[in-house]
């Protein structure tokens, strides 16, 4: 088994052996419940009472009852790649949204500071592509950080701490795989 599931408490910086800065997540890594053992699945349980699936080709080693703990998967030193849902926020302009850098505040433009632009040519193709980049909903994705490192595992208060930033808000649910 190589995933794991946690919730992020916050973000913060340590100094290393060599004296350097590095940016931290502490995240909170409670220990799962076996519930039910398939072929090659184990259905767990998370602390905040939701179902996980998890395929494991040596599944047969659970039973129901058994706890898996992070420790169990990870070591310091590991490295993992860790998915969550991005913060919303909420319909964005193409600045936020996609970085435009929207248009000259001289020339005679009053009001197109942050404004796209052109969306489209003429009659041919007569539309606009499907894609284009426009303001719209922004946020509220699953993202996915890869190459984070395990800093530290702090199996008595199960905390899991890992190098780099993670998506999401305090709180919010994380799935952790080894690579």
């Amino acid at each position: 088994m190589d995933t794991f599931f946690a919730t992020k408490i916050n973000s913060s910086a340590i100094f290393t052996d060599k004296g350097r800065r590095q940016t931290v997540t502490y995240l909170k890594a409670e220990p799962l419940i076996v519930k039910r053992v398939m072929p090659n699945i184990v259905v767990c349980a998370l602390a905040r009472k939701q179902l996980k699936e998890l395929k494991d080709p040596e599944a047969s080693n659970f039973k129901p009852g058994d706890q898996i703990k992070a420790g169990d998967i990870f070591t310091v030193g590991d490295i993992v790649k860790v998915s969550g849902i991005s913060k919303g926020r909420g319909f964005a302009g193409v600045v936020k949204r996609h970085g435009f850098h929207g248009g000259p505040k001289t020339h005679g433009q009053s009001d197109r500071h942050r404004a796209p632009g052109s969306i489209g040519m003429r009659t041919t193709p007569g539309r606009v592509w499907k894609g284009k980049r426009m303001a719209g909903h922004y946020g509220v994705d699953t993202v996915t950080i890869k190459n984070l490192q395990v800093i530290n595992l702090d199996e008595a208060n199960n905390l899991v701490t890992v190098s780099g930033t993670v998506p999401g808000s305090r709180n919010g649910l994380l799935t952790l795989t080894k690579l």
